[in-house]
């Protein structure tokens, strides 16, 4: 599947970064997972997954289906696994999680073992932005979206910021936030660069 597949470097010239685990993108929806770990996985020759397209592929039914006909609860059980899987697969890779993911502390403490936890942090403007382009958003089809995302920014982002890496996700081009990406991984301990 595309999603899984490395995409080729747009950035052949300069140094890549080695990571010694797989980098695992956090944050609440619409702060660019997706977008920016596609991108991330280019730049390091890395696959990409994402773990909410996991999750649907493990279901056979989307995330919306599977909130509609069973709940959250049993949604966070299914991402659970997904996501301990993926953690344990080599080599490392971008992995993209569902806004909830890191909420659960199990699932929290597989990330801080297997990964190297970088959160997405953004804005309640940048998020309503970008989140109205989509309409598959179950949690925010509960009432004002402005209004889920002040309370969910409220309740998750004490915990994101347990993330090992905090990178902001700002209303500009996705190749921004990808570089102040790899700058912050330059520094994580185990991390190595390689010229070409």
């Amino acid at each position: 599947m595309i999603a899984h597949q490395p995409l080729a470097s747009q950035h052949p010239a300069t140094p890549r970064l080695i990571v010694p685990r797989t980098v695992v993108l956090v944050g609440l929806m619409g702060a660019g997972k997706t977008s920016i770990g596609r991108r991330l996985a280019a730049r390091l020759d890395l696959q990409f997954r994402d773990a909410d397209h996991e999750i649907e592929t493990a279901a056979g039914r989307t995330i919306e289906e599977i909130f509609e006909q069973f709940g959250e609860a049993e949604f966070r059980a299914g991402e659970r696994r997904v996501i301990g899987r993926l953690l344990q697969e080599n080599p490392p890779h971008i992995l993209a999680t569902g806004g909830g993911a890191y909420m659960d502390d199990h699932t929290r403490g597989l990330i801080r073992t297997h990964g190297i936890s970088v959160w997405l942090r953004a804005e309640v403007d940048v998020l309503l932005a970008r989140t109205s382009r989509r309409n598959n958003r179950p949690l925010l089809k509960q009432g004002n979206p402005r209004e889920i995302l002040g309370r969910l920014i409220a309740l998750r982002y004490p915990v994101y910021a347990e993330a090992d890496i905090t990178v902001d996700s700002i209303e500009a081009p996705p190749e921004e936030t990808v570089e102040r990406v790899l700058k912050a991984l330059e520094t994580w301990p185990g991390v190595t660069r390689t010229d070409g």
